[in-house]
């Protein structure tokens, strides 16, 4: 093309957001070519009960929206932030402790023992001496099973302490002097590095343009439902992070024990009384939304939570 018309053509790529992640997106991107990642979900479609889906069909619409995307058309769809390879990589964590703790103690149930702690210190020497719910020894296979869940248990435990070792490298000062990002968040009373960590790798890393942005990516968002003299809330999307809304909505709780004093905590009081407590569950979501938001701004501004009491 660019030997028949003599000139350079630029190349512009469009793919949906999914589970190739976004080596493709890099790979165009290093090769010259103007990339994009569209979330899928932001693609109008029809919606008839009965649509027909092909790959055609599918190319057409993402043209189609990439075409109204470059001319400047407003709320099109919804473009995808590609984070740098060390930002996914700082994400990646293990939770198979549970998984080794449920197991074990799922198959010493189904004897009749019920008080084996697998991560007790002395699970092993413990373990010797259980005796089933009728007083045998435990079956000679059933306890070999057992040792090897605690093998890869403790294989887990090993793996888990050098990643909170490398969270809290993360959450460290800078050589500089100035405190992280994500160490500033646990300048907070009630945040501790559990919770500093997933505020900062599941959400609070990545740049936002405002406020909005912000709580659409942990599915906090309002979605309200108005259409001629209809008009209710339907509850917070839920199509962002859930990690990152899971997280932020146990830390409402704990804002309103441990920071009694913030003005946000004094607003939900406040609106738990106006409707007598009995949309607490619903209030706490909104406190979710408004406290991540705070923290938005807390690491990307400084600006301290109004009212909020910041450790030494």
């Amino acid at each position: 093309m660019q030997v028949r018309i003599g000139q350079v053509v630029p190349i512009i790529v469009i793919q949906e957001a999914g589970l190739d992640g976004f080596w493709i997106h890099r790979l165009l991107q290093d090769g010259r070519a103007e990339s994009h990642v569209v979330d899928p979900a932001s693609i109008a479609t029809s919606r008839r009960r009965r649509r027909a889906k092909t790959d055609k069909i599918d190319g057409e619409a993402l043209v189609r929206a990439l075409l109204a995307y470059k001319r400047g058309e407003p709320r099109v769809c919804a473009m995808v932030r590609a984070p740098t390879p060390q930002e996914e990589d700082r994400r990646r964590v293990t939770a198979e402790r549970v998984e080794h703790v449920n197991r074990i103690k799922g198959l010493l149930f189904a004897q009749g023992i019920s008080d084996y702690e697998p991560l007790s210190r002395k699970r092993r020497e413990r373990l010797e001496e259980l005796r089933t719910g009728d007083g045998r020894p435990l079956p000679e296979h059933l306890k070999a099973q057992i040792g090897r869940e605690l093998d890869r248990l403790e294989l887990t435990l090993q793996q888990i302490k050098s990643v909170e070792a490398e969270r809290d490298a993360v959450l460290s000062p800078s050589h500089e002097g100035t405190p992280a990002p994500g160490a500033m968040l646990k300048n907070l009373k009630g945040i501790g590095p559990e919770f500093a960590g997933v505020l900062w790798s599941e959400g609070l890393f990545r740049s936002f343009s405002n406020r909005r942005q912000v709580a659409a990516y942990a599915g906090l968002a309002p979605t309200p439902w108005r259409s001629g003299s209809v008009a209710h809330e339907q509850g917070v999307s839920k199509a962002g992070n859930p990690r990152l809304r899971t997280t932020m909505i146990q830390l409402a709780w704990l804002w309103v024990r441990h920071q009694p004093r913030s003005m946000l905590t004094l607003w939900f009081h406040q609106r738990v009384q106006l409707n007598g407590g009995r949309v607490r569950k619903v209030l706490i979501v909104a406190l979710a939304r408004k406290l991540l938001i705070a923290f938005w701004k807390y690491v990307t501004a400084g600006v301290v939570p109004e009212g909020a009491e910041v450790t030494a």
